[in-house]
C-alpha cells in the first residue's frame, strides 16, 4: 500500500506531481479511512487521508464543510485547515490537508473560537435549517434538504432517517410517532437562530495546537441550533471546564439548554447504533424511553 500510494501521489497526474516525497508514515486515529504523515522535499509536512474509490464522496463533502467553517472562523482563535487537494487514485482516493501540530493543553481558544464561529455564522445564516446536499455523519448518511422550522428539520432530516435505518426500534415502540411529533413541537417552540455547526464535535475531531489555538477538522456541517455542537461535546468527554467557560463568556447559552442535550445526542446514538450496534442500540432504546416519559 505504501509504495502504491507513494507512486500515485507523485505521478505526473497526481496531487503532488513534480514533488519529491521524502517519507510516508501511517498515523493512528482514523476510524473510517487510513491517515498518513507526508514529508515533502522542502520539509513541508502534509496530512493525507486515504480510502477506497468510494471515499471520494465523503472527501468532497468534508472539503465543503471545512470551507464553510473556515469562512466563519476567527483565525486568531480557531484554525480550520484548508484542503490542499483531493484526487482519485488508481488505489482509491486521497484528501490532502495541512499538517496540524496538536498537543496544546489549554482549551480557552477552542471554546471562544467555537462561540465566535457560531455567532458569526448566525449573523450571516440562510435563515433556515439543513444543508444543500446529502452528506455523511461518520460513515452514516446525513440527508440534505431544508426546513423553515428547527423542530421539523431535526426530526425529519436527522432522527427519522436514522430510525428508518434502525427498523427494530420503530417496531418496538407504538408511541414513537407521538414522541417524534412532541419533539418536533418542542423544538419548534424553542426556535433558535440557524448557526453553522461542526456537526460531529467529539474530542477526536477538535483540539488545541501547540500554541494553544483551537482547531476543528472532520466536520459533518449543517445549519442547525448551535446547541447540537455543545451537546455532542458531552457524549464522550475530552472537553474541560476552560472550554465550556470560555464558550459561555463569549456567547452565553440559553438557561434551559441542558434540557435539549439528550434530544440532540439521540441523533448520534442512533447513528452509532446503525454503524456499530452493540451497546449503542441499548442506549438509544433507553434514551427514547426517557424522552417519552418526559414529553408524552
Amino acid at each position: 500500500m505504501n509504495s502504491g500510494l507513494r507512486n500515485d501521489l507523485v505521478a505526473f497526474d497526481g496531487p503532488l506531481a513534480g514533488r519529491t516525497l521524502r517519507s510516508l508514515e501511517p498515523v493512528a486515529g482514523g476510524c473510517i479511512h487510513q491517515a498518513w504523515s507526508l514529508t515533502l522535499d522542502d520539509g513541508q509536512r502534509v496530512f493525507a487521508k486515504t480510502g477506497g474509490s468510494d471515499a471520494m464522496a465523503l472527501f468532497s463533502v468534508e472539503v465543503e464543510g471545512l470551507a464553510a467553517l473556515h469562512a466563519h472562523a476567527d483565525p486568531e482563535l480557531l484554525v480550520v485547515p484548508r484542503p490542499l487537494a483531493t484526487a482519485q487514485l488508481s488505489h482509491g482516493a486521497v484528501l490532502l490537508l495541512p499538517w496540524l501540530e496538536l498537543g496544546g493543553r489549554d482549551q480557552h481558544a477552542l471554546g471562544r473560537g467555537l462561540a465566535r464561529l457560531h455567532r458569526a455564522s448566525a449573523e450571516a445564516s440562510p435563515g433556515r435549517f439543513g444543508w444543500q446536499r446529502d452528506g455523511f455523519i461518520g460513515a452514516g448518511p446525513q440527508p440534505g434538504g431544508w426546513r423553515e422550522r428547527w423542530g421539523d428539520c431535526f426530526v425529519e432530516l436527522r432522527l427519522v432517517p436514522q430510525l428508518n435505518l434502525l427498523g427494530s426500534l420503530r417496531d418496538e415502540s407504538q408511541s414513537l410517532s407521538v414522541l417524534l411529533e412532541r419533539l418536533k413541537d418542542y423544538l419548534n417552540r424553542h426556535d433558535p437562530a440557524p448557526s453553522l455547526v461542526h456537526g460531529d464535535l467529539w474530542a477526536g475531531n477538535a483540539g488545541s495546537l501547540e500554541n494553544n489555538s483551537g482547531c476543528l477538522f472532520d466536520p459533518a456541517c449543517w445549519w442547525a441550533d448551535r446547541e447540537v455542537d455543545l451537546a455532542m461535546t458531552r457524549m464522550f468527554g475530552g472537553f474541560g471546564a476552560d472550554f465550556y467557560n470560555s464558550y459561555e463568556n463569549e456567547y452565553p447559552m440559553a438557561n434551559n439548554s441542558d434540557e435539549r442535550v439528550e434530544i440532540y445526542n439521540l441523533y448520534h446514538l442512533l447513528n452509532h447504533a446503525n454503524l456499530f450496534g452493540g451497546g449503542y442500540l441499548q442506549q438509544s432504546r433507553a434514551s427514547l424511553k426517557r424522552l417519552a416519559q418526559q414529553l408524552i
